[in-house]
């Protein structure tokens, strides 16, 4: 979906980064200092930029003011309110302390890449599924998604590939405050696997919840 420059110098959380946005459908690039990643900008176009502030050789704070026309999102240990407001001063768009929940992670960066990307469509097999206009074909003729349905396929594309508990998906797709069982997590996708014919995209996972795999 996007091309993504993780620019943190701790590898493990680099790597732990990369794997779930490839797992998201992402292409991901790492650096680990800031003058690399200076080179890395000027060689390459990203659609967005996850950056550390403390880093070597230049700091995350020195280096945003080089990144021209790509959307930023700080993710790091310094968390003070002074560190927030000059990171958001500087012109990112979204400001994460670790440590992070990495679904938060993932609802932010497809937040910021929906606000600067138009037009964005998934297919799946022979489902074709607008973002933007939240239309949703199958072989080309619309299908009609209650909300809530709607709702539901749109959280297991943002989060395709991982998987998911009834709660998790309680939480993202009926909100916070929703009182019902995990039972409805089931009643719907069940119809979404058989209006969508998704019956082999929509994996159970024994025990926990469900898989988008494509």
């Amino acid at each position: 979906m996007a091309k993504i420059l993780v620019i943190e110098d701790d590898r493990h959380i680099c790597e732990l980064i990369q794997r779930n946005l490839k797992l998201a459908g992402h292409e991901c690039v790492c650096c680990f200092d800031g003058r690399k990643a200076q080179e890395k900008l000027l060689a390459e176009n990203f659609e967005l930029v996850l950056l550390d502030v403390m880093l070597p050789a230049v700091s995350g704070f020195d280096l945003i003011p080089k990144i021209k026309n790509t959307p930023v999102i700080f993710v790091t240990a310094r968390g003070e309110l002074e560190d927030k407001l000059q990171g958001l001063a500087l012109g990112a768009e979204d400001y994460i302390v670790k440590p992070f929940e990495m679904l938060e992670l993932l609802a932010r960066i497809h937040v910021i890449l929906r606000r600067n990307q138009k037009g964005e469509c998934i297919r799946i097999g022979s489902v074709l599924v607008n973002l933007d206009k939240r239309i949703v074909e199958k072989e080309q003729k619309e299908i009609a998604l209650t909300p809530q349905e709607y709702s539901l396929l749109e959280v297991f594309i943002r989060n395709r590939n991982i998987a998911l508990s009834r709660e998790k998906l309680l939480e993202l797709a009926w909100g916070y405050d929703y009182e019902g069982e995990t039972k409805t997590v089931d009643v719907h996708v069940q119809k979404l696997r058989k209006k969508l014919g998704l019956e082999h995209v929509i994996k159970t996972i024994t025990k926990l919840g469900y898989r988008l795999e494509i």
